[in-house]
C-alpha cells in the first residue's frame, strides 16, 4: 500500500506541476504581452542610434502594434456583447415565466372570492352553498333542482326566445293556398322588386338565384360594389312577406357565438341574437325565412359558419340540430331540448362578398357547399308589372323544387358531355369536382329549366361558377396554352357558343395570365 501512496503522490504531483506550469505560462505570457513600460525603455534604449529611415520603419511596426492590440480589445468586446445579447432572452423568459406564475396565483385567488361572494348571494335566498352547486352542474332532462337562487328572481336565461313562446303559443301552421308556378315566381319576384323597391334585376339572374336557392341552403352574392348583391336578398325577404334577418359580420368573428350568442357566466343570462331569435320563429311557421350574412367574408366564413355548413349539408333535414348550451334548465324554452335546437328547412342563408384588400378569400370549403352568383352589371330600369309581396308556404315551394328536379332531370346525353369535361379537365389541368358539386348541379339545372331557362345554359352558369373558379389556384402562365383547347373541347361538345359563360370566364383567366 506504501509503494502505491508513493506512486500516486509522484503522478499526481506529476501532472499537477504540468498543469501550473501552462497556467503560470500564460499569465507570465500576458503580463509580458501587456507590459507597456517595457517596450519604451526598448524604445529609449535605441532612439539615439536611428537614423531618419529607421525612425519611420519604428513608427511602422508602432502602427501595426497598436492596431494589433485594438484588435484584440474590439474582439474582447464583441465576445462580451454576445455574450450578454445571448444571456438576456433567458433572462427575460425567466422574469415572464415567474409574472405568469404570479398571474395564475392572483386568478386562483380572485376566482375563490367569486365563489365566495357567490355563496353569500346563495345563502341571502336560503339555500345553501351545496344545493347551488349540485342545481347549477345538474344536466338531463330537467330533472335539476330550481336555479332561481343562481340566476336571478325570474329564473329565464332565454328571454326572447320564451317571449316567442308566449306569442306563438296558439299557433298553428297557416296554409297560404298558393298556386304559382316557377315561371310565375321568377316574373312575379322581379316585378315586385321593380315595382315596389326600384329595383331592377334581370330576368336570368332572378332565375339563377330561385335555383340557387333550391340546390343548397347558402347562397353567395358576390361582385363589384353598388351592383345590388344585399339589395336582391333584402327584396327577397320583403317578397316573402318576412323581413329578412340581417346579420352584418365583423373582422373579430372566430365562432359560432357570433351568429347565435353564448352564455354569460356573470348574469347568467345567454345572450341572444336576432338570427338565434329568428330561426327559433322560423321554427314554428311554414312560412320562407331568409338570413343576410352581409359582408360575409370580412372575417373567415370557415370560422363562424363551420359548424352551419357541416349541418346543412345533411340529407335528412330532422338531423339539423345545433347545441346552444350543453345542459337543460326547467325555464328553458320549449323547442330548446337537451340544449339543442333545430336549425329550420324553411331558412336560408343569403352571403355577400366584396372581392378587396379588406377581406379574406373565400376557400373551397365554402364555395362547394354554396352556389356562388355574380351580380356585376346594374339592371336596366323598365315598366313593371304592378305586383304585391306574397305569403308562400315553404312546404308549397320546396313541393316545386322536387317537382322539377324529376320533370327536368338533366338528360343522360348531357350527363355523358358532363363526364367527358370532367376527364378533359382532369387531364389537362389536374383538376376534379366531386359528388357533391354533382348533386348541386342535379338540382340547380332542373329548377332553372323549370324556371323558363335551358338546360344547357344552366349547365353553362353552373360549370363557370362552381367549377372553372377552382381555375384561379392554379399557375395562369402554365395553363395559358391550355385554355384554347378547352374552349374549342367545349364548343365542340355543347355547340358552339353554347357555353357562353365558361368561354367568358376562361378568355377573362387568358388576359390575366
Amino acid at each position: 500500500m506504501d509503494t502505491f501512496l508513493r506512486f500516486l503522490y509522484e503522478f499526481v504531483n506529476q501532472f499537477i506541476s504540468g498543469l501550473w506550469s501552462i497556467l503560470n505560462g500564460i499569465i507570465e505570457g500576458v503580463k509580458q504581452f501587456f507590459n507597456f513600460p517595457a517596450y519604451f525603455n526598448i524604445i529609449s534604449e535605441y532612439k539615439d542610434d536611428f537614423s531618419a529611415p529607421e525612425w519611420i520603419f519604428t513608427g511602422i511596426t508602432i502602427l501595426f502594434m497598436v492596431l494589433f492590440y485594438g484588435l484584440i480589445a474590439f474582439l474582447i468586446t464583441f465576445a462580451v456583447k454576445k455574450y450578454l445579447k445571448l444571456r438576456k432572452p433567458s433572462i427575460e423568459k425567466k422574469a415572464l415565466l415567474d409574472e405568469v406564475a404570479e398571474l395564475n396565483k392572483k386568478v386562483v385567488k380572485l376566482s375563490k372570492e367569486k365563489d365566495e361572494i357567490l355563496q353569500m348571494k346563495v345563502s341571502q335566498l336560503g339555500l345553501k352553498p351545496e344545493e347551488s352547486a349540485i342545481e347549477e352542474s345538474a344536466e338531463g332532462e330537467g330533472e335539476q333542482g330550481d336555479e332561481s337562487g343562481v340566476i336571478g328572481e325570474t329564473g329565464i336565461r332565454f328571454s326572447k326566445l320564451n317571449l316567442i313562446d308566449m306569442e306563438y303559443a296558439d299557433y298553428k301552421v297557416k296554409n297560404y293556398n298558393n298556386t304559382f308556378d316557377l315561371p310565375e315566381l321568377v316574373h312575379n319576384f322581379r316585378n315586385f322588386a321593380a315595382s315596389k323597391l326600384r329595383l331592377y334585376y334581370k330576368e336570368s339572374l332572378i332565375r339563377t338565384f330561385i335555383a340557387g336557392l333550391a340546390s343548397t341552403r347558402l347562397v353567395i352574392l358576390q361582385g363589384i360594389s353598388g351592383t345590388g348583391k344585399t339589395s336582391l336578398a333584402y327584396a327577397w325577404g320583403k317578397f316573402m312577406k318576412h323581413d329578412s334577418c340581417v346579420a352584418s359580420v365583423q373582422p373579430s368573428w372566430r365562432d359560432r357565438t357570433d351568429l347565435f350568442g353564448y352564455f354569460n357566466e356573470f348574469t347568467k343570462k345567454f345572450n341572444e341574437t336576432e338570427l338565434l331569435k329568428e330561426m327559433y320563429i322560423a321554427d314554428y311557421t311554414d312560412d320562407v325565412y331568409t338570413v343576410i350574412l352581409d359582408e360575409m367574408n370580412l372575417s373567415r366564413v370557415e370560422y363562424y359558419f363551420a359548424e352551419m355548413l357541416s349541418i346543412l349539408e345533411m340529407p335528412d333535414k330532422k338531423e339539423w340540430i345545433i347545441e346552444i348550451v350543453p345542459n337543460t334548465w326547467k325555464s328553458d324554452p320549449k323547442k330548446l331540448m337537451h340544449g339543442k335546437i333545430q336549425v329550420p328547412p324553411n331558412m336560408w342563408y343569403i352571403g355577400t362578398i366584396n372581392n378587396d384588400d379588406s377581406t379574406f378569400a373565400v376557400t373551397d370549403k365554402v364555395y362547394d357547399r354554396a352556389m356562388p352568383i355574380d351580380i356585376n352589371d346594374k339592371g336596366e330600369p323598365f315598366t313593371p308589372d304592378d305586383v304585391d309581396a306574397n305569403l308562400v308556404n315553404y312546404s308549397y315551394l320546396d313541393n316545386l323544387f322536387n317537382e322539377a328536379m324529376e320533370n327536368f332531370a338533366i338528360s343522360k346525353e348531357t350527363l355523358d358531355k358532363i363526364e367527358k369535361m370532367d376527364d378533359f379537365v382532369i387531364k389537362h389541368f389536374r383538376i376534379a369536382f366531386g359528388n357533391r358539386i354533382v348533386a348541386h348541379m342535379k338540382k340547380f339545372v332542373p329548377v332553372y329549366v323549370a324556371c323558363g331557362g335551358t338546360e344547357v345554359e344552366g349547365v353553362d352558369y353552373f360549370i363557370a361558377k362552381k367549377i372553372l373558379r377552382k381555375f384561379e389556384q392554379l399557375n395562369m402562365a402554365l395553363i395559358r396554352d391550355e385554355i384554347d383547347g378547352y374552349i374549342k373541347f367545349l364548343d365542340d361538345t355543347f355547340g358552339k357558343g353554347s357555353m357562353k359563360e365558361c368561354i367568358e370566364y376562361l378568355l377573362r383567366l387568358k388576359k390575366m395570365a
